[in-house]
């Protein structure tokens, strides 16, 4: 068992194609088969390297790791055409020589008389004489293949049953090569390069998108011409916008690295692609793992209506992973993004020189680990702990209200240098409560306001406790008073 992923790289990973490539991953998986690669290449003016780049890094991200080096099929081209000329030499296909211009006049005609587009097959059975004349005038000529209007094309689809299609309404004859000169074979066509590569890859499953449907009934017949044996095919439902409509840029992020910039992790990422279009067995989690899916994937359990994307499931089950992660774990993701902010937590707050950095750092992960969403949440909640924040207006007000100044006076008196374990720190709020005369309540509000510049925020002991090694909670209730 066989299955592939052909991105074309014209841009980075997006979406819908790393969802396909996750069913095609977990299909492999539970089938005991190979998932490979197959990077289509042959638009030459679109296709870049850096995005073929983008496309295998984004897979190696997602943990979709594939059988062997991957087809490139630029490098196939001699193939292709060898195919073309069989089908040439059959008969099953022929050169036409209509301009453009003739071609432009046909649909706008059928345009004006509300007919859906298509070919007329106007040049199928030239005569060489009209062949010779065409030649003579300079045209250029693409190759056709033959679609006869009578046929009627059926497969039986994994997730959509038995299916159905009339020859007559593929749109006529099918171009598979370019225009070229006519003792040459131009650059050969989508629908013709894929079933050539795919009987050449020997791939028994065609796993993609609804929206390939039309081409799959037309390179069945490519199939049967060639003489090649035609896969099982698979057409996945599309990915939606809330509206119900296909998802595209104007919905923002589409492509993995939007995602992965904006602080998704990979693991729920891919879990939440699993679940647009696919539905777990009774009694297991929506919270899954690449390979406790693959155990239990089949198609059996995909819907055939378009799946809606929905942010708020995407964003409880990367909160979820994070919420999981270790302090070091989650110190090596978020690190790099604090880097990108000139933070150092080998410089502790403030850029003042902690005692024990690496601690500082994991305890600094562990107070943040239970409230991200996402990993970009760790550069704003990190923000008061490395620069010294501004007090915003509910601060203010505290910090003017009854009792705020003696209470954090009183505790500046006690506050020692160095660092305070947790007893010692309750121990000296109990004092300055004392001597100041106020309710705990009000020493704990004025306290927050002065460290973290607002009255929201992570649990106040253990950012005090962080931001007393350097000296930065004395100057912060130093500033505040």
């Amino acid at each position: 068992m066989r299955v592939r992923l052909a991105p074309s790289p014209t841009g980075t990973l997006h979406i819908g194609t790393a969802r396909t490539a996750v069913f095609n991953w977990l299909f492999a998986r539970r089938q005991g088969g190979q998932f490979l690669l197959r990077i289509e290449d042959t638009d030459k003016e679109r296709s870049k390297p850096e995005y073929t780049a983008n496309i295998l890094e984004g897979l190696q991200w997602l943990g979709l790791n594939w059988d062997a080096d991957p087809v490139i099929q630029s490098e196939r081209i001699a193939e292709h055409r060898a195919a073309i000329q069989q089908l040439l030499d059959s008969g099953r296909a022929y050169r036409c020589y209509a301009s453009e211009a003739e071609l432009t006049e046909m649909r706008e005609r059928q345009a004006a008389e509300n007919r859906a587009p298509r070919y007329d097959n106007r040049h199928r059975d030239l005569t060489a004489e009209q062949e010779q004349a065409y030649i003579a005038e300079g045209r250029e000529a693409t190759i056709r293949f033959r679609i006869n209007d009578d046929a009627v094309i059926t497969w039986s689809d994994l997730v959509r049953g038995e299916m159905r299609w009339a020859g007559s309404d593929l749109g006529g004859d099918m171009v598979i090569a370019r225009r070229a000169p006519a003792d040459q074979i131009g650059d050969p066509l989508y629908n013709l390069v894929v079933v050539v590569d795919d009987a050449a890859m020997a791939i028994s499953h065609v796993i993609r998108g609804e929206d390939h449907i039309a081409n799959t009934a037309k390179q069945l017949l490519l199939y049967e011409a060639l003489g090649a044996a035609a896969p099982v095919f698979a057409h996945t439902p599309l990915i939606l916008n809330k509206e119900g409509r296909k998802l595209s840029k104007r919905d923002g992020v589409t492509s993995v690295n939007d995602f992965r910039a904006q602080g998704y992790t990979a693991e729920a990422l891919a879990n939440y692609m699993t679940l647009l279009g696919w539905s777990p067995p009774e009694g297991m989690d929506e919270r899954f793992s690449l390979a406790e899916a693959a155990s239990v994937f089949d198609f059996d359990r995909v819907n055939k209506a378009g799946a809606r994307f929905d942010w708020d499931k995407l964003n409880w089950l990367n909160s979820q992973v994070l919420h999981e992660r270790s302090p070091e774990q989650l110190l090596a993701e978020l690190q790099p993004l604090w880097a990108v902010q000139g933070w150092d937590p080998a410089t502790g707050p403030s850029g003042v020189s902690a005692a024990t950095p690496t601690n500082w750092a994991l305890e600094l992960c562990a107070l943040l680990g239970p409230s991200l969403t996402t990993l970009a949440d760790g550069i704003e909640q990190a923000r008061p702990f490395f620069e010294r924040p501004e007090l915003n207006e509910a601060a203010l007000q505290q910090l003017a209200s009854e009792g705020a100044r003696p209470a954090l006076a009183a505790l500046l008196e006690r506050l020692p240098e160095g660092a305070l374990t947790a007893e010692a720190a309750q121990g000296l709020l109990g004092e300055a409560v004392a001597a100041a005369g106020v309710k705990k309540g009000v020493l704990m509000k004025s306290l927050r306001a002065a460290l973290l510049g607002s009255l929201q925020g992570p649990d106040l002991l253990t950012t005090w406790l962080l931001l007393q090694p350097s000296g930065e909670a004395r100057a912060r209730i130093s500033r505040s008073l």
